[in-house]
Formats: structure tokens, sequence, C-alpha cells
């Protein structure tokens, strides 16, 4: 699946900040990649680019038109058809993140075969994968893991990406949901792949390089979370990893979601992932960890992120304030 820039940003009337997380982080990330925001009455929120009309990002060149917000369920509402069909009018493909999918609606279908414009359903894969085989790729692949869901992983990924871009490693960074593709143009939702295909569908995302070549692969969910503890296996499994990085949010007692399960240390979660990535890289070694510290001041994170660094004897940082520098210069 590969998306063509550059975008406009739809957000509709949304009014909650992290329901716009689709086209925050591609205007955080890939303010390159991005022409413009539109939004209509209603709207509260902003990415912080340049607001403009479908019209006008048409005539500075808009190719694809992202449905940058999100609701409960993932519903695409009918209110929202008259502007997709209003942007393949303009030439631009359709980018959505839903659950819905854009090809159920039977006028987008016909429009976009009239106009020749795709309906792009990244949170539905395309592809048809296959089992994976757990046989050694050339490269190096970094994972990220994580103590629980949303604690940073894709953030935390890019950041090392950054990080490495400036100390000039050859790098690439492996999109594995939907916002993550976005970002990079282009990748696997994993989320949305059949259970006996996810190590398969990761292998054929990081496939064979040269050997000084790295994949920053996001992870996703967690091995103790009841609910998304397979599709990080998968992961795992898939990615042979030469690194992980742990991330973690602080002051979480629970489980996303669950408010009746137990919260795992980093130790656990340590243990834990390097269990699992040993079936398939017995060489794999926890690199670094990262920590969401925004819930406390800037000089409290960097106290915790000191002390856990202490505590592991490996570099901890916070991506957003810290950046990842320390983490990589582990890599060289």
């Amino acid at each position: 699946m590969h998306i063509v820039s550059p975008y406009l940003l739809f957000i509709g009337d949304a009014t909650d900040q992290l329901s716009i997380k689709m086209a925050r982080g591609a205007a955080d990330w890939r303010p390159e990649l991005c022409i413009g925001e539109y939004s209509v009455a209603g709207c509260t929120v902003t990415t912080g680019i340049e607001k403009m009309s479908i019209e006008q990002a048409a005539k500075k060149g808009a190719k694809s038109f992202i449905l940058g917000f999100a609701n409960s369920g993932g519903v695409l509402e009918q209110k929202w058809l008259p502007y997709i069909l209003s942007a393949m009018d303009h030439g631009m493909d359709i980018v959505s993140g839903l659950h819905n999918k854009l090809t159920d609606f039977p006028e987008l279908v016909e429009k976009s075969q009239q106009c020749q414009q795709q309906l792009l359903d990244i949170r539905h894969p395309k592809a048809e994968f296959v089992t994976g085989t757990g046989v050694k790729r050339s490269g190096k692949r970094l994972l990220t893991v994580g103590t629980d869901c949303s604690v940073g992983k894709m953030y935390s990924s890019l950041s090392l990406e950054k990080s490495m871009k400036k100390l000039n490693f050859d790098v690439d960074f492996r999109a594995t949901g939907q916002c993550g593709i976005l970002i990079a143009g282009q990748g696997i939702a994993i989320d949305c792949v059949i259970s006996d295909f996810l190590s398969g569908a990761t292998e054929s995302l990081s496939p064979n390089n040269h050997p000084g070549h790295w994949d920053i692969i996001e992870g996703q969910g967690s091995l103790s979370h009841p609910a998304f503890a397979g599709v990080s296996l998968g992961l795992l499994h898939g990615s042979q990893p030469d690194a992980l990085v742990i991330c973690h949010d602080l002051n979480r007692t629970h489980m996303r979601g669950l408010p009746s399960s137990q919260f795992p240390s980093i130790a656990t979660t340590i243990s834990l992932n390097l269990q699992a990535a040993r079936l398939t890289n017995p060489d794999v070694k926890v690199v670094g960890i990262t920590v969401n510290t925004s819930s406390v001041s800037v000089e409290e994170g960097k106290r915790i992120c000191q002390q856990l660094s202490e505590e592991f004897s490996l570099p901890c940082v916070d991506p957003m304030r810290d950046g990842t520098d320390s983490i990589v210069k582990t890599l060289t």
C-alpha cells in the first residue's frame, strides 16, 4: 500500500486533540509531505499547519485527501461523503484509517472509477501474506515493544529513525499501524492481518537488506495485555530483532482498558520480550528504554529516567523531551 504525497489533512469538525492523531502524526513527523489542513465549522483543534480549502490544496498540487480524524468505533459518517467526493473531483486519492471501509460506499467506488483515483483503506491490507519461516534475513532490525498499549512505541520508533539519520545511519522506519503508514507512506496495518500470517507479514515488511542497514519496526500492543499480546508476539517473531527498545508510560496502574488487570514492571517486560524474541534471533538484546514523562515536570522526568538508567544499566530517555541519541549511540 503506497500513499502519494503531498497530503491535505482533513480533520472535519473535531473538538478533541486525540481524535486527530492521524493528522497530527503526519504534521509532526512528516511536515514536508503535508500541504495543508482542512476543517469545517465546529472544529476547535488543529495540527498547526496552514489551513486551506480542497480547491486551494488542489491548485497547490495535493495528491491525497487524508481522513485525519477518528471517532468511537472508527465509523465513516455520511456527512463526510460530499467532501470526499469533492476531493476526488479535484484529483486526490482518498486515505482512511477508519474501521469502516471507503470501498463499502457505492458512491465513493463509482466516483473513484470515474476520476481514476484510489480509495486507500490503510487499516485493511490487500496483499496476500504467507506464514513466517524464521529464516535469518540480512540487515539489522530494531523493534519497539511496550509495557502496555499506547505508551509511545510509534513516537519512539520515529525518534530513533530521526536520531539515526542525524548520525548517518542507513535506516528505514517500517510502519505497522495506520498512523505510522500515513507517516511512512507505506506499511502494513499488522493488527488487521489474520493471526496465522502475522509473522510472515512482518517478515515481508522488513526484507533482506545489506549488512549495515537498519529497519526500525514500529511495535504494537504488549505481551502483557490480554487483548493484544498476539499481535505483539507475531511482530517479535517476524521482525527477528537484533535490538529491542522498551517503551513505558508513567503512572499507569492497569493495562489500558482493563481496570482489573495488573500492570507489568519494566523488568518483567524485558524478560518476556527477550524470551519471545530469542525464538527467531538468539542474539537479541535490549538497547534502551523510553518513557513518556509528559505527566510530570521536565525535571522530575529526567530524574525518573536517570533512576531507570541506573537500575537497568541502559540509556533511558523521554523521546519527545530528550531525543534518542543516547540509545542510538549504543548501536554503533
